[in-house]
């Protein structure tokens, strides 16, 4: 029977719904079971392995994918293929991510003997709970879905999207624990748009030279404001005799000073000024200095050479538009 576009619309719109429930739902089953998955893969000392057949493997190898890229070295084995050999890719070190909806797949039940002679920790994907998988794992993450989303209740789809989201989640929470940062990203990622954007040092993007706006700490409040004004950068680097950088002024400062006093004309910049602020080197990731800001919610920070004195401004918006975000 020929779909009519609105049919074709309404089944589409269905599809999506039920694959999102399907997300929705593993939410229930995130609990103990989950946390000692994460405890068992964060104390791994080998390799992450992960093995399904099928869908599930297509699955299995974008988490292997996403883990290593991530800071978790991880390997997809092919289930069939191990009992030919592939299997001597396992070691005694190694945890076990083995996927099967059905938790019965007879190429992954022939590879369950190996992996408990070898006594690694495996963790059970599995949407039956009552599976041999689940039974041989000494951690089950229960992927079940109401229903798949193809008419006939048959194709892997939402089952595979359950999965799938299960693996982020997995990969996702062992960043955390690790404490995975923007420069850890970078060295797995060196092309491609993040890791052009991750790879700007703090010296490529900063401002220098007389655009800079820098003032004595003997000048007036109000002169400074000027200077805030002219430059366009929300601030004011402030050095002593010296030339070394001993406060900030910034727009915050500015709005905090007019509303405690009720004459600024007689003020020194020095008696209102940000003392000890936030600096950074040249030499300095530039993905560090956006995580500076974000961290103190400030939008520029002063850059300093080694004797503490300023060779230049860095604001959020040039990291921003360089893609460092």
């Amino acid at each position: 029977m020929e779909m009519t576009l609105s049919r074709i619309i309404e089944s589409a719109k269905e599809v999506l719904e039920i694959e999102a429930n399907s997300i929705l739902r593993l939410k229930d089953n995130i609990g103990e079971d989950f946390d000692k998955a994460i405890d068992i893969l964060y104390n791994c000392k080998g390799r992450v392995i992960v093995t399904g057949m099928g869908k599930s493997g297509i699955i299995g190898k974008k988490i292997a994918a996403t883990m290593s890229s991530t800071g978790t070295p991880a390997y997809f084995l092919h289930p069939a293929e191990s009992t030919h050999g592939d299997s001597g890719v396992i070691t005694r070190n190694d945890v076990i991510i083995a996927i099967s909806n059905s938790g019965e797949t007879q190429e992954l039940m022939n590879l369950l003997p190996l992996i408990k002679r070898f006594g690694c920790p495996m963790i059970g994907m599995t949407g039956n709970v009552e599976s041999t998988l689940a039974k041989t794992s000494d951690v089950v993450l229960d992927i079940s879905v109401e229903r798949e989303a193809d008419t006939l209740g048959k194709a892997p789809t939402a089952s595979t999207t359950a999965t799938l989201a299960m693996g982020d989640a997995l990969a996702v929470c062992l960043m955390e624990k690790k404490g995975f940062t923007k420069e850890d990203f970078l060295m797995y990622h060196p092309s491609g748009k993040l890791g052009k954007g991750l790879t700007y040092k703090v010296r490529d993007l900063m401002i220098t030279g007389d655009r800079m706006p820098i003032v004595s700490e003997n000048e007036s409040f109000q002169s400074v404001i000027k200077t805030i004004s002219e430059y366009k950068l929300g601030m004011a680097m402030i050095l002593d005799s010296s030339k070394q950088l001993i406060g900030v002024l910034t727009d915050g400062d500015i709005r905090r000073t007019v509303i405690k006093y009720s004459d600024t004309s007689s003020l020194s910049v020095k008696d209102v000024m940000t003392i000890n602020p936030k600096r950074i080197t040249d030499d300095a990731y530039a993905a560090s200095a956006l995580n500076l800001m974000e961290k103190y919610s400030i939008t520029a920070l002063a850059v300093v050479d080694a004797n503490n004195s300023p060779i230049g401004v860095i604001h959020v918006h040039d990291l921003l538009r360089a893609g460092v975000a």
